[in-house]
């Protein structure tokens, strides 16, 4: 099996371009927690995660989005391969993303990490492996490597890479997303139905994206869930949105985000919303000189 150290992240999400002409999102699994961005997370068993892929991908998704920090990745390659096995989908019908952790950011771990999330997967190959934060830490077998004192230990490594995003009507990314268009680049939205609010990441005043009174009105004027009609802003503007859930009857309601239209004035309307608000702030990671949350997107 040959990986290479530097990989060229741009093209990759090009590939995604045109995988996505007529499906612009796709099933996020991930953290094993479950729960839509309008009610309180729960722990999820490992098993779920099995049984919620294939679920998945008998529903129509055929995007996945996992990580290694994600410990569900075994589960997530069983699943697949267990659909394989049925005749269901074949591999490549399948376009499966994972993620390089801050551990392994130095050029001579890349193949380490991307092998040891195959040989989790046990999977011959990813269709996409992503850089999952920009912020690099000093390698150890520890997600977080810490000092006696429990601070985080923060590297500097030269990263030529591209990312996921953080992106919904709260937070639009309407700059960065005229960027990529202009590069031919697509850009991959996660948060795009707000937050499932894990206390370690969100504040818990933040406001409900799928709340909101003005997608709430524009839910009810279609006939559709808040979640469609955020899901639906994104596919619209060219961007592919990660749609985490476990439960079925929410997949299903995603993946009908392709069945409808929205109006040019709907969609200003939807854009009207945004206010630069960041579910993921990542306060974490602030003082990391690569730190890029403070920058105007």
């Amino acid at each position: 099996m040959m990986v290479t150290s530097c990989l060229f992240w741009a093209m990759a999400l090009l590939k995604i371009g045109r995988y996505y002409e007529s499906n612009c999102f796709c099933l996020c699994i991930s953290l094993l927690l479950t729960g839509s961005s309008a009610k309180p997370m729960e722990k999820v068993p490992l098993s779920k995660t099995l049984e919620s892929t294939k679920i998945a991908i008998d529903t129509g998704f055929r995007h996945i989005d996992s990580a290694y920090v994600y410990p569900n990745e075994k589960e997530i390659g069983q699943a697949i391969r267990s659909k394989i096995a049925d005749g269901v989908v074949r591999r490549e019908d399948i376009f499966l993303t994972t993620k390089l952790w801050c551990t392994f950011h130095r050029p001579e771990l890349v193949d380490i990490g991307l092998e040891r999330s195959l040989k989790n997967l046990q999977l011959d190959y990813v269709d996409l492996f992503l850089i999952h934060y920009p912020m690099s830490i000093k390698p150890s077998e520890a997600m977080l490597t810490k000092d006696g004192n429990g601070k985080i230990l923060f590297e500097t490594v030269d990263l030529c890479a591209t990312w996921e995003v953080e992106c919904h009507p709260y937070l639009n990314q309407k700059k960065l997303l005229d960027f990529c268009k202009s590069r031919d680049i697509v850009l991959v939205a996660y948060g795009a139905l707000g937050s499932q609010r894990p206390k370690a990441w969100v504040d818990q005043k933040a406001p409900f994206l799928l709340k909101d009174p003005v997608l709430c009105a524009m839910a009810k004027k279609h006939n559709r869930s808040p979640a469609q009609i955020a899901l639906r802003y994104q596919v619209q503007r060219g961007v592919v949105a990660l749609a985490q859930s476990y439960e079925e009857n929410e997949m299903k309601e995603n993946i009908q985000a392709l069945e409808f239209q929205l109006p040019s004035e709907d969609m200003e309307v939807l854009n009207g919303l945004n206010r630069n608000f960041r579910y993921f702030p990542a306060n974490i990671a602030a003082e990391h000189p690569n730190f890029p949350f403070s920058d105007e997107y």
